[in-house]
């Protein structure tokens, strides 16, 4: 339960540590759940697009939805992103230099068209998949690029000190146990809520994810937690952008919606 705990509250706005004394080392574990946190701010997002999407254009639903998710993580990942690409857009091949770039609170050119973009092409893809396939797009693209993230701790070292870290934090790698429970909850919603040719879109972010961390290992020589909210936002945009791909050229839909509340009631 501390975990749990720990982890909602540190991916999201809401208040879960009002609940009970989270113990500070809960907080090193919370990786491993940080695609359950997906399940919440996916889900409130795709719910928000599906819902505004019946009295708005596809494409102001889908900037309704991704500013929820915003709200509701205070822009954690994408704080990320505009960092990562500040601090290797500025600090060309000095480690040092990128390091200090990352952690200033300041956002450059780099970092505003990063998050530009970013937001053009998430609202665009999401837009472009109509009413529940948009919304449980939202949903499995956010767990499951959460939980491919997720791995960068076990394949690389942490490029800083716990002292000099943003969050006085180094977390843990992912015992066998941890990880499998990782994956389970991040490719859960694929397997409910997609068909079989759509989990194809599932690949995106495992080799986003494989390209980053052998990228991050030469240049860098691990990762902060800039990279991971980068490679978090890269991932689950890889993976929109193959599923919209997926919508336009398919005649059938991507989604098994109906199928799957149906396996969810007892026959």
């Amino acid at each position: 339960m501390n975990k749990t705990l720990a982890a909602l509250s540190f991916f999201t706005r809401l208040p879960f540590w009002r609940l009970r004394d989270i113990p500070a080392e809960s907080y090193k574990r919370v990786v491993e759940l940080w695609p359950l946190a997906g399940w919440l701010t996916g889900g409130i997002a795709g719910g928000v697009f599906f819902l505004a999407g019946s009295v708005l254009p596809a494409m102001v639903a889908a900037a309704l939805a991704i500013t929820s998710r915003l709200l509701l993580t205070g822009a954690l990942h994408e704080d990320g992103l505009a960092d990562f690409f500040d601090g290797f857009g500025g600090g060309g091949k000095d480690r040092s230099r990128i390091l200090a770039i990352m952690k200033d609170s300041r956002i450059g050119s780099y970092g505003v068209i990063a998050l530009v973009m970013y937001f053009i092409v998430w609202v665009s893809t999401v837009a472009s998949m109509p009413g529940i396939t948009g919304a449980l797009a939202i949903l499995v693209t956010d767990t499951w690029s959460k939980s491919c993230s997720a791995f960068i701790i076990d394949f690389l070292p942490y490029a800083r000190t716990a002292e000099t870290s943003k969050n006085k934090l180094v977390y843990n790698p992912l015992p066998v146990p941890s990880a499998l429970l990782c994956l389970l909850i991040g490719v859960f919603p694929m397997l409910l809520f997609l068909k079989p040719i759509a989990m194809l879109a599932g690949i995106a972010p495992i080799c986003t994810t494989a390209i980053m961390v052998i990228w991050l290992r030469n240049r860098l020589g691990g990762y902060t937690g800039d990279c991971c909210g980068a490679l978090f936002v890269m991932s689950e945009l890889s993976m929109l952008v193959v599923l919209s791909a997926m919508a336009g050229s398919e005649q059938l839909p991507l989604v098994t919606a109906h199928s799957a509340l149906l396996r969810l009631l007892p026959s």
